[in-house]
Order: C-alpha cells, then sequence, then structure tokens
C-alpha cells in the first residue's frame, strides 16, 4: 500500500534538494536546445535508475535494528543540510550537442548526462537514508522519481522564469531547514527509542 504521507514528504525534500542541483541548470540548457519532449524521456529513465538503486541501498539498511537506522539517517539528514547550506554556486557544464536531433540522440545525452552527473550526489543519498528511515519503498521511491521528475520538468520547460521568482538561496534554505528538521527528529528517535 503507499502512503500519501510518505510519498509527499519525500517528494518535498527531494524536490527542494534537486532544484539547486547542476543536473537541474543541465536539464534547462539541454531543453532550450532541443527537443523538450525528447530531453524529458531521457533524463526522467535516469532518474528512475537512480531511485531504484537508492532505494534499494536504503531498504538494506532497514535489516539493522531501528535505534542504529534512526542514528545513521539522523546524521545523513543533518550532513544533507550542511552540504546544502555550504554549497557554493555551481556552474553551468558544458554539455555536448548530438550530431542529430533524432529522439535516440537526444534522449540518450540527458540520460548519460544525468547518469553520471546523479550517481552518488545529494538526493540519492537522501532517497536511500528516506527509504530506511521509512522503510516504505514503493511510497519512497514514487516520491523521489515525482520529485525529480517535477525538477527535471521545470528545469527543461520553465526553469529560467522560476529562478527569476524564487530566489536560488530561498529554495536551498528551505530544503536544508526540512533535512535539519528531519535529522534532529531521527536523533530524537534514536535517543528516545
Amino acid at each position: 500500500m503507499i502512503s500519501i504521507t510518505v510519498t509527499a514528504l519525500v517528494f518535498g525534500v527531494i524536490f527542494l534538494a534537486e532544484l539547486p542541483d547542476k543536473t537541474a541548470l543541465a536539464g534547462l540548457v539541454l531543453g532550450t536546445r532541443y527537443r523538450a519532449s525528447y530531453v524529458f524521456a531521457g533524463v526522467a529513465a535516469a532518474f528512475l535508475l537512480h531511485v531504484v538503486l537508492a532505494v534499494a541501498a536504503g531498504s538494506v539498511l532497514t535489516l539493522l535494528p531501528q535505534q542504529i537506522v534512526h542514528a545513521l539517517t539522523g546524521v545523513l539528514f543533518l550532513a544533507g543540510a550542511a552540504v546544502l547550506l555550504l554549497k557554493k554556486g555551481e556552474e553551468e557544464e558544458e554539455i555536448r550537442k548530438p550530431a542529430d536531433q533524432s529522439f535516440w540522440k537526444v534522449a540518450g545525452t540527458g540520460f548519460m548526462l544525468i547518469l553520471v552527473a546523479e550517481f552518488g550526489d545529494l538526493t540519492q543519498i537522501m532517497t536511500a537514508n528516506l527509504a530506511a528511515r521509512y522503510d516504505d519503498p514503493i511510497s519512497v521511491g514514487l516520491g523521489a522519481v515525482l520529485g525529480l521528475w517535477a525538477v527535471a520538468g521545470l528545469g527543461i520547460v520553465g526553469g529560467k522564469a522560476l529562478m527569476k521568482r524564487v530566489p536560488l538561496r530561498l529554495i536551498t534554505q528551505i530544503a536544508a531547514l526540512l533535512m535539519l528538521a528531519l535529522g534532529v527528529w531521527s536523533l530524537y528517535e534514536a535517543v528516545a527509542g
């Protein structure tokens, strides 16, 4: 059964954590050069693969005693909040332009870019962390995929407009605050449990 609460929480955390990330900017750049649907197909497939790997890793953590899982996830959430708060502005990376505009070339470019750039990224680690925290792989996976896809879609279609209206620093601070709260709550549960 899918938990709407867990799915919504994971969506919010992953969405906010991914917005200021370089891959959102890469999607924006690809979306300005190529057909948006082709770019989204490749980017969405790569994010789906990353979420499956992260949820699998997080599910393995649930085999540990609950207090250890809560302590570990609490520390990882606090580390994620610190990374977001201390992160400098990222420069747009050079994206190789495929020789033609075919679906497979454009989607492949988007897929490979995200596959490489997101491996071991903060949102992948946070997804594994959330999967361990909630022991609900379907809800966590669904929330993470939808959050990543939403950011990719925004980046590809309307990223420039969003970034003009909402300061990137504010988005980063909100994401860090959410992770800080989750970290403190997890550590409280580890100590109280």
